[in-house]
């Protein structure tokens, strides 16, 4: 998790893999995730796009992507369970697999020390 980016909107980016989740830090805030609007396969996407949806058991949230690139897989398993999100968002609970488009944009993204700060900040 250490080389790991993260967007304002709490969604990570592995660089290393091309997966993307949503945080802890989310994953708290919305409560139970019960379901998990998965992006399409192949979809070509801009960096801040809304391109999903995740429920939980007290509201829905808007999924975002943190960088621009096509959608090249998306974890199946939250289909049949989105509950995975709850236990493990940094590890099963990934949602999709991006192929980015243009690598400058991870440098617009926050590194762990500065999305923990973003984290501080929102909690007071």
């Amino acid at each position: 998790m250490d080389t790991f980016k993260y967007a304002k909107s709490h969604e990570w980016f592995d660089p290393q893999t091309g997966r993307v989740g949503i945080s802890r830090f989310a994953v708290d805030h919305l409560g139970e995730v019960v379901e998990v609007e998965l992006p399409e396969v192949g979809a070509v996407v801009e960096k801040g796009e809304e391109i999903g949806t995740v429920e939980s058991t007290k509201t829905a949230s808007p999924l975002y992507s943190p960088i621009s690139g096509t959608i090249v897989e998306v974890n199946e398993e939250l289909e049949d369970s989105p509950e995975v999100v709850n236990d493990a968002p940094f590890g099963d609970g990934w949602i999709f697999v991006i192929e980015p488009s243009d690598t400058d944009e991870l440098a617009t993204l926050l590194d762990g020390e500065a999305y923990a700060d973003l984290c501080a900040e929102e909690e007071e």
